[in-house]
């Protein structure tokens, strides 16, 4: 298999690649903390800008929908015209909408600048992953990777601590300007550190395939969003239902025929690459999922400061971090299978504790959950994420960064959308079906938009107000057991797959030479010209 040359700078000096590695895991943290730094402000955001259960969930996926959808063309754009750009670009656009954000106070107007924000986040992410796989030496690859897994789950922890610092003095506007002023450092840095690196045969970019598969997405998570809002038959929530699907439809008949898919389908025929995107997207659906629900449980039930919800959650991320930097030497020593499958397991464990927690729960019980959840995390995600990256060919990383980055992202957002949509149809209903009677006009309806909602009606209400607490706290708890229980399930099945159908060692490689056949040349590293068709 010859490979496509690339045109990159000369080999980097230890100290100059240290540095590179530096700025491009401050760059990756940037943009991971910003899909949870927000959660710990959700009560107090709910509570000065008026913003319902629903909208809360649109302030987190915006960013997240947004940072998703894009993904796989940015990867793409970055082999073509240059990583360092790319990256740059993206940092500069995460900080105006940061900025912007900061500088409003209506609900529509916060969802549509998280947006802009989410899609510069789009563009720095993939050329992450791929300019430690261009400029570090096989040697030292592995441990760099390890590092970036690392930063990806432990960036979450770093995110929800800031934040939660940061509202101790200041009121949620201040973590759109904190991330926007570490996102300006963090660009200069990269124009004086990072080399600019680009593929000089990567085929053309697919822009249609780009253009459908994030309709798809943007489809299948608007409807799910608004689905317990406006009702699981309304007229909006299946068109935008069955927007998803046809354009899901139309990307996946345009990428099996067309010369240049930005992704072929065919790779799904790997067996390392589909379980690793499976495994990927699973664990940051349940994990993203989990931490948005989680912290309104620690801060609206168990009465914790922002601050104290983002401490609650530091052990999780220091196991997680911790981990993750022996995670490879854990896999070639047990293998990946295992690996994946123990860390799925402890996924699994973690989840079904959390899903145990009542009104009057303590800490150490959400602790029992969280501690497996983040080693879980860390065993998991090593082996996922090297079997997607090393699937594909040198000319191809930046794609192949890409679909590690959309799966952890489309598992992320699709995450917060169903099980917040499970946590949010549960709620509603069990505050419907439980109210006390005699409340005045409107209360109920009030209540059920939001647990902080709820709160603030029972302030009003008097003795008939502390009945609708209580039975908004159980309602909120009965939805978030139901929500785990769904989570516990998907990942012991997705566990049995990956044990069943995960490529042995010597397999890998045979598989790779199988599917060659039938996938065009530009997915298998040919250095024919991108275009030309097969004789």
């Amino acid at each position: 298999m010859s490979t496509v040359p690339r045109t990159s700078p000369p080999a980097l000096t230890a100290g100059r690649r240290h540095a590179v590695l530096a700025v491009v895991l401050s760059s990756l943290a940037v943009v991971v903390s910003a899909v949870p730094s927000l959660n710990v402000a959700l009560p107090g955001l709910a509570r000065d800008t008026g913003a319902d259960q629903t909208q809360l969930q649109w302030i987190v996926d915006a960013y997240a929908l947004a940072f998703a959808g894009l993904l796989l063309p940015a990867g793409a754009v970055g082999d073509r015209f240059g990583r360092k750009p790319l990256l740059v670009a993206g940092l500069a656009l995460f900080a105006a909408g940061a900025f912007a954000a900061a500088a409003v106070d209506e609900p529509a107007a916060v969802i549509a600048l998280r947006g802009i924000s989410g899609i510069g986040a789009a563009l720095v992410m993939p050329t992450t992953l791929s300019i430690i796989t261009s400029s570090f030496p096989a040697a030292e690859r592995t441990k760099a990777v390890g590092a970036w897994i690392g930063v990806a789950g432990a960036g979450a922890v770093f995110g929800l601590l800031t934040s939660g610092l940061l509202l101790e003095w200041f009121s949620w506007p201040s973590i759109f300007v904190f991330g926007g002023v570490l996102a300006v450092l963090t660009l200069v840095a990269a124009v004086a550190v990072i080399p600019d690196t680009r593929e000089s045969g990567a085929p053309r970019v697919d822009a249609v395939s780009g253009l459908l598969s994030s309709l798809a997405l943007a489809g299948i998570v608007y409807g799910t969003i608004e689905g317990p809002h406006r009702g699981w038959t309304d007229t909006v929530t299946l068109s935008a239902f069955a927007a998803g699907v046809l354009c899901g439809a139309l990307w996946l008949a345009w990428s099996l025929r067309t010369t240049d898919p930005m992704l072929d389908p065919r790779l799904f025929r790997l067996r390392g690459f589909a379980t690793g995107v499976l495994s990927i997207t699973v664990q940051f659906f349940v994990f993203f999922g989990m931490v948005f629900i989680v912290l309104q449980y620690l801060q609206l039930i168990l009465g914790y400061t922002a601050l104290q919800a983002g401490l609650a959650m530091t052990p999780m991320g220091l196991v997680l971090g911790g981990i993750s930097r022996r995670a490879p030497h854990l896999v070639e020593t047990i293998g990946a299978r295992r690996a994946a499958g123990i860390g799925l397991g402890l996924l699994t464990a973690g989840v079904l504790v959390l899903s145990r927690l009542d009104a009057g729960a303590s800490y150490w019980l959400v602790l029992a959950g969280l501690l497996p959840i983040g080693a879980g995390m860390a065993l998991a995600t090593t082996p996922a994420t090297t079997s997607i990256v090393s699937s594909l060919p040198a000319h191809k990383q930046g794609v192949a960064s890409a679909v590690n980055d959309a799966a952890r992202e489309v598992g992320g957002t699709l995450g917060i959308a169903v099980l917040g949509s499970v946590l949010n149809d549960g709620y509603r209903q069990g505050i419907g079906d439980n109210a006390p009677a005699g409340l005045p006009p409107g209360a109920v309806q009030a209540a059920q938009e939001s647990l902080a909602a709820s709160q603030a009606v029972a302030e009003r209400l008097g003795a008939g107000g502390e009945r609708l607490g209580r039975v908004a706290v159980e309602a909120f708890v009965d939805g978030y057991a139901v929500a785990y229980l769904v989570s516990a399930s998907l990942l012991a099945v997705t566990a049995a797959a990956i044990l069943a159908l995960g490529p042995r060692r010597a397999a890998a490689r045979p598989a790779i030479a199988a599917v060659d056949s039938g996938m065009p040349d530009q997915a298998k590293g040919s250095d024919r010209r991108p275009g030309v068709p097969r004789p």
